[in-house]
């Protein structure tokens, strides 16, 4: 049996679950979220505690299994606690700023890039080089952080771009001999 598919989630304080077939609806603090599960996975709640089973050992099942008990704990929590994605802007000159709910990015371009927060998603800009992607569905919010990196990703050579925090960028090293080659003729 699944190890992760087996645990219970255990429903925090105001959130609310109504299942009806294979649809569940979370409600919570922080809003609501709906999402259509695959029909042969049986959900139920007791004890103030949702429940995942499978009705076999298929191997469709179980990989089945653990998915949809993880898909409904992050739903759990994002109406509790929601979810944070923070972005590091790098490079000299390279600042992001927010205008009303859009964030635009200065990375380089001849342009400023706007991005406009899709419904649920909300940016806060710490400082010129810190972006924020707030939301309550956790696959959302990484999706916006991902567009947003993807304006101007990190290069390898001087590490100039927009990458996560605490994100390692591995660094190659530039044109060998460069000094050496201006004393040959």
């Amino acid at each position: 049996m699944s190890r992760i598919g087996r645990q219970p989630i255990p429903l925090l304080p105001g959130v609310n679950v109504q299942i009806e077939g294979s649809r569940v609806t979370v409600k919570g603090p922080k809003g609501q979220l709906t999402r259509e599960f695959h029909p042969d996975m049986r959900i139920t709640q007791a004890d103030g505690q949702l429940i995942v089973t499978r009705p076999s050992d298929e191997k469709l099942h179980r990989a089945l299994h653990g998915l949809t008990r993880t898909l409904l704990a992050n739903m759990v929590v994002g109406v509790s606690q929601g979810f944070t994605k923070t972005l590091e802007v790098q490079g000299v000159g390279y600042r992001a700023q927010k205008q009303g709910p859009n964030l635009v990015l200065a990375v380089g371009y001849s342009h400023p890039v706007e991005i406009t927060p899709p419904p649920g998603i909300e940016f806060t800009v710490e400082g010129t080089n810190r972006i924020h992607v707030h939301g309550i569905d956790k696959e959302l919010v990484g999706q916006v952080a991902a567009d947003v990196r993807r304006v101007r990703p990190p290069e390898p050579y001087k590490g100039k771009g927009i990458r996560y925090l605490g994100e390692v960028v591995r660094r190659k090293a530039g044109k060998a001999g460069k000094a050496g080659k201006a004393g040959r003729k």
